[in-house]
């Protein structure tokens, strides 16, 4: 897996969120499936910054919890462009919980890479048709 750590000029805040008690487990941490699902969706912000087509998630690779988020917490995920192919696009996805109980402490939750693939209307692979956006 490319290594999504870059440098701050790379990486783009595609979303933040607080995350609340509907979405926790009997254990009172968050859910891994909500985390996953914000990856997902932070992935598809940055795809879009690189093609208006419609993209379809094929992979979620190696996705590794080295922190519990817990209620309250501000989870941002950061992304950057790790390739874009004939058919596909590839985002990294970068996973940081700045603490509810002190918001000096920002730690690493999970990283994650994520290949979308353009689809056309009837859901068959498409060439991917680049643009150079900034928002």
């Amino acid at each position: 897996m490319a290594e999504p750590t870059a440098p701050a000029e790379d990486l783009h805040l595609a979303i933040q969120v607080m995350l609340l008690p509907k979405d926790t487990n009997a254990h009172g941490t968050i859910f891994g499936g909500v985390i996953l699902s914000q990856i997902d969706l932070a992935a598809a912000v940055e795809a879009r910054r690189h093609t208006a087509q419609r993209v379809v998630t094929v992979a979620m690779r190696e996705v590794v919890f080295h922190e519990p988020v817990f209620v309250g917490d501000v989870v941002r995920f950061l992304t950057r462009l790790v390739r874009v192919g004939k058919t596909s696009i590839t985002v990294a996805v970068l996973v940081e919980a700045v603490r509810a109980q002190d918001p000096g402490c920002v730690v690493k939750v999970t990283e994650a890479e994520v290949v979308y693939v353009a689809v056309d209307a009837d859901g068959h692979k498409t060439p991917v048709i680049r643009r150079h956006a900034d928002f």
